[in-house]
């Protein structure tokens, strides 16, 4: 059996996909890589099937169906769901390593420190909020991975089948009764989205549409309005 399944939700990521591959194949042996795929058009599925990834046809662009598809079928005790715009440093093997190795860890969710990979003192300030967020307000996000022993996650009842607020769904479910701890190295992500709009504007916007959800605004509707930023 696998020591760790990690499950990568893809649509057309051929040119970030290979790098976060690359990254994964540090851990060398007894890892489970499942490529949950919505339908790509690009070479996505075909660098998978290079590599002989396990690749599954979720059916449609739904990052919550598509994570937790992937979960159905892991084999491993522990999953660690990341986001194929991300990328880790080498040691990332050793810190999931001593984590799913202590038995204390079972009963706590972990994440990845959120960093940009691009250095600016506007990204400084975006990540030391998220940083704030995550550690006192128990608020990772889907972008700052997720580590979790497997019986826990569907004790907790998994992601919902959500085009997007999936992770937030999770967090504030899973929050009331496990703790969030970060452990303690950053998982690199994709700056474009926020280099597109000043980081007030981003914000706002995101924190919209996390009212409209809460409001019962379907998520469908929400997420035109989120990838049409």
């Amino acid at each position: 059996m696998a020591e760790l399944s990690i499950i990568i939700p893809t649509l057309n990521e051929s040119k970030r996909l290979p790098l976060i591959l690359a990254d994964i194949l540090l851990w060398e042996d007894k890892v489970e890589l499942i490529i949950s795929d919505a339908g790509s058009s690009d070479l996505t599925i075909h660098q998978a099937n290079l590599l002989g990834v396990k690749v599954i046809n979720a059916g449609q662009a739904n990052r919550g169906l598509q994570l937790h598809r992937g979960a159905l079928i892991a084999n491993s005790d522990w999953l660690l769901f990341l986001h194929a715009d991300c990328r880790m440093k080498k040691s990332w093997v050793y810190k999931v390593r001593e984590i799913i190795s202590l038995k204390c860890s079972e009963k706590q969710a972990w994440y990845f420190d959120f960093k940009l990979n691009k250095n600016n003192l506007v990204f400084y300030i975006l990540e030391k909020i998220v940083s704030f967020r995550s550690r006192f307000l128990q608020r990772p996000y889907g972008d700052q991975g997720l580590l979790i022993r497997r019986d826990l996650y569907f004790q907790m009842d998994g992601f919902k089948s959500y085009e997007i607020m999936e992770d937030l769904d999770f967090v504030l479910r899973a929050s009331q009764q496990i703790k969030f701890k970060s452990l303690g190295m950053p998982l690199i992500t994709d700056s474009r989205r926020w280099e597109k709009f000043n980081l007030i504007t981003n914000s706002y916007k995101n924190a919209i549409l996390r009212y409209q959800w809460r409001r019962g605004v379907p998520t469908r509707e929400l997420a035109k309005k989120y990838y049409s930023k």
